[in-house]
């Protein structure tokens, strides 16, 4: 059976946030992450593919300067709820004594985002930063795991749009969606 399309997901959501206020809401985060490093370069390692739009953007509002890497883990491989972690691809950047800004898209259950973060510790790491476009609200958070820099809140409801997926499609929308329950 095919997945559902995303114009029969669209028809079925509501727009939580528009393009104009994420762009509002990233630069801020951009802001407060500047004022946070006091100058320090750390390594901005994004989390993909779904922080690819968001990081960009991100990036281009750190006035600091950053050293890029990234990751591929996963535990959604296409499906609208996750499994096992599968890396597709670990940091190549020396972390050592480094600060890491962790990018990602969502802090949903936080399994992904625990993983990775420890990952960059046990590699040297001296203290990974978890900077989420949006977080999830329920009670479902892996314990330890918050987003030091997040920027917006949402319901918990199945989204995608501005990076996320519905069933690999709609990562490119310029707003996030959440289906009607």
């Amino acid at each position: 059976m095919p997945p559902p399309t995303l114009a029969s997901a669209l028809a079925h959501a509501d727009l939580l946030f528009g393009r104009e206020e994420l762009d509002t809401v990233i630069a801020d985060m951009g802001r407060r992450i500047d004022h946070a490093l006091e100058g320090e370069r750390p390594v901005f390692l994004t989390v993909m593919h779904g922080a690819l739009i968001f990081a960009g953007q991100l990036a281009l509002c750190i006035r600091t300067d950053l050293d890029f890497d990234y990751v591929h883990a996963t535990r959604y491989r296409g499906a609208t709820s996750g499994s096992d972690l599968h890396w597709l691809r670990e940091p190549q950047i020396d972390l050592a004594d480094r600060t890491v800004l962790l990018v990602d898209d969502i802090l949903d259950e936080g399994h992904t985002l625990k993983a990775v973060r420890d990952d960059c510790l046990r590699r040297g790491a001296r203290r990974v930063w978890i900077v989420s476009l949006c977080t999830k609200q329920h009670d479902r958070l892996v314990e330890g795991v918050a987003a030091d820099f997040n920027g917006v809140e949402l319901p918990d409801r199945y989204v995608f749009g501005y990076g996320m997926d519905f069933y690999e499609q709609g990562r490119n929308l310029p707003g996030i969606y959440a289906l009607k329950d």
